[in-house]
């Protein structure tokens, strides 16, 4: 028999921390329950703090592990110990306070919390579309490397703790939000024509092959799953920050809440200098007006820019796209795609795996998931009408 335990008080920095329901199953494969993963947050302290301490942070809660649905808390509870502040953790109590909230991932502003107005760090997401390889985001990696040293700005790598890597920039709190985007996006298209075989700046997710750079990321309000973050993935992968010379090497899958404190153990953080590397964006923001390719479109929740392209997707253009469904779950999403293959089983050998668009739609306090079908590939005779959504659940808003 089996006895469940309804709390545990862990005196950590110097506060108690109380744990509550501490057997609760977060990742039924491995079996990792929310006391392994608040003593996970425990033993990498010191590097989840260099990359999310002394910043706001936004909530993404599992309160029901990985299996169950999560949500987005912009503010922390109400019923919280005086000592949290807004949510921006400090020292290990912290850490485990919010892991006992269900937050997997630490998902930090890339704003200090005394100065909310200029970011210190520029973040590069490099995101493979559908039937990339693992080799070609190593690629596309060490090309980001080169083009920010070419700058005089140091980057740390990363694995996003999924199928990307991310690399992240210190930078001098001289700018704001707006122009370290625009760095970001001069980076992006700079990476884009070194390796237009491998890398893409474009938004609109039907006109990309290979791996996004994605700009965006660095708008305001953004957030990503800081170093030493632990993903909603079924093994519980990490984001694991690298050494240079390990990038070429790597395989995410090697990075997991339980792997990771060994790691740690021996490795330290190493990232641990990262403060130590502040640069400037100077040379960046020079770039983006040599490159004279203007504004790049912004995630659709942003208010139109002054200086922004007209929001017209492609595939309201030319693009053959098919809307298949939407759904609250992504499986439940999926599992419309696989009628709609049984339906069209012709159109559907013609598919390439790009060809298939998932979309997580950002709604006030949840995702949502969006399936797209691009017909580019499909003979003519063969492609489909667009049809009833298959699921249709119409209860969600962007905003």
């Amino acid at each position: 028999m089996v006895t469940k335990r309804n709390a545990e008080i862990l005196v950590l920095a110097g506060r108690e921390v109380a744990i509550s329901n501490p057997d609760k199953l977060l990742f039924p494969k491995p079996k990792h329950t929310k006391l392994d993963l608040v003593h996970y947050y425990i033993t990498v302290s010191q590097g989840a703090l260099r990359g999310a301490g002394g910043r706001p942070n936004m909530l993404v809660r599992y309160p029901d592990g990985i299996d169950g649905e999560h949500f987005y808390q912009k503010r922390a509870p109400k019923s919280r110990p005086r000592w949290i502040e807004e949510v921006v953790p400090r020292d290990v109590a912290a850490l485990a306070w919010l892991a006992n909230l269900g937050c997997l991932e630490l998902h930090p502003h890339p704003v200090r919390a005394e100065d909310l107005a200029h970011p210190d760090e520029l973040r590069v997401d490099l995101d493979p579309v559908p039937g990339v390889t693992w080799r070609e985001v190593q690629e596309v990696t060490e090309i980001t490397r080169t083009v920010l040293e070419d700058f005089h700005l140091v980057g740390w790598p990363k694995t996003s703790g999924s199928r990307g890597m991310h690399v992240y920039v210190r930078l001098e709190r001289r700018w704001g939000f707006d122009e370290v985007r625009r760095g970001a996006l001069a980076l992006a298209r700079e990476v884009e024509r070194r390796a237009p075989k491998l890398a893409t700046s474009k938004w609109w997710k039907e006109e990309r092959q290979g791996v996004f750079v994605d700009y965006n990321q660095n708008a305001k309000d953004r957030t990503v799953a800081s170093a030493y973050s632990v993903r909603p993935t079924p093994d519980a992968r990490v984001s694991a920050p690298l050494a240079w010379d390990e990038v070429g090497e790597c395989n995410p899958a090697d990075f997991t809440l339980a792997s990771m404190p060994a790691r740690f153990e021996k490795l330290g953080d190493v990232h641990a200098t990262i403060d130590q590397h502040a640069g400037s964006l100077a040379g960046l923001l020079e770039l983006f007006e040599r490159q004279g390719l203007g504004d790049a479109p912004w995630p659709p929740h942003y208010r139109r820019q002054a200086s922004e392209p007209p929001r017209v997707q492609p595939s309201r253009r030319r693009l053959p796209l098919l809307e298949i469904g939407r759904a609250r779950r992504k499986e439940d999403a999926l599992a419309g795609l696989e009628r709609w293959k049984a339906r069209h089983a012709q159109a559907a050998t013609h598919l390439e795996p790009a060809d298939v668009l998932v979309d997580a739609m950002r709604g006030r306090y949840s995702t949502w998931t969006r399936i797209r079908v691009n017909l580019q590939h499909v003979p003519e005779e063969l492609r489909p009408d667009q049809e009833a959504l298959d699921p249709d659940e119409k209860i969600f808003s962007s905003s």
